[in-house]
């Protein structure tokens, strides 16, 4: 039985191990330790696998490497597939190249709400913050607001807004669709509001959408956008932009969805369940 009011992080990765480890090391900072992490590995080498075997080993987190073959971005797909090894009530989603806050996890657990998802905020680092994050020279969990106005200053953070913690009230909800600001790198969902819509739709492949796709289900099933700004932040590390080859038609079906009011994928989280090319590991 998992302990009671498991919240479990799914975290999207795929041959990152710098990065990961970054997101790990703030994941075993957080001042909310009830959490378990599923890193949804999204086809990653052997290397990527060892190193996330290695870290495991000497960490205190409740770890679970989820795998599938390497098939191009199927994000959607590697999502459904973490959450299904899953045993929360409550799913945090979270990328692999995000650093938490230390309180990350006790921020979304305050904003959590029934009929209700959190959607997260972000503070994209610059590359030479990056650098120095990925190769352990710095750390940006737990820092003071000195810190970060000398970074802010210096143009390697682009706001302010992770020093900040704003209540839960009413004026974060968006009773309405809103396509812009939609963070799947950092969103709160109620596990079976997850399941009532079925999860990330498996048909949109390749880079974008699949999250505005996922949020737009759940407005549609009647579940209110809830923002996370000034509470949730974590910190983007940065990266080159993906290929933007599938994003038109990935966005047409999201724009003929929003015609439609459905909110079941075309292929989805039931379905990706009962896969057989997974490869689930317990590490910690």
């Amino acid at each position: 039985m998992p302990p009671v009011d498991l919240i479990s992080i799914v975290v999207t990765t795929y041959n990152r191990s710098d990065a990961l480890v970054a997101v790990l090391k703030a994941l075993e900072l957080q001042d909310d330790t009830e959490f378990e992490v599923i890193i949804a590995d999204d086809g990653s080498s052997d290397v990527h696998r060892s190193a996330i075997t290695k870290y495991a080993m000497g960490t205190r987190l409740q770890i679970t490497h989820v795998w599938h073959p390497d098939v191009g971005f199927t994000a959607s797909c590697v999502r459904n597939r973490g959450v299904g090894a899953s045993r929360g009530d409550y799913i945090l989603l979270l990328d692999g190249d995000c650093v938490p806050e230390t309180d990350f996890v006790r921020q979304h657990r305050r904003l959590r709400e029934k009929g209700c998802f959190v959607n997260g905020s972000r503070v994209m680092l610059s590359l030479g913050l990056t650098s120095a994050v990925i190769s352990g020279d710095e750390v940006v969990a737990g820092r003071s607001a000195w810190y970060w106005f000398a970074k802010r200053a210096r143009g390697q953070a682009s706001k302010l807004a992770g020093l900040l913690r704003l209540p839960g009230w009413m004026l974060r909800k968006n009773t309405k669709f809103l396509w812009k600001g939609i963070r799947s790198c950092n969103m709160g969902v109620w596990k079976k509001d997850y399941e009532a819509i079925n999860g990330f739709d498996e048909s949109f492949v390749g880079w974008g959408h699949e999250d505005a796709d996922f949020v737009l289900r759940l407005h549609n099933y009647g579940v209110v956008r809830k923002n996370g700004f000034c509470a949730t932040e974590v910190y983007h590390l940065w990266h080159p932009e993906s290929s933007r080859a599938s994003e038109s038609a990935n966005a047409k079906k999201v724009r003929d969805r929003m015609k439609s009011g459905e909110f079941l994928p075309t292929l989805g989280y039931r379905e990706s369940r009962g896969g057989h090319d997974v490869e689930i590991r317990t590490l910690g």
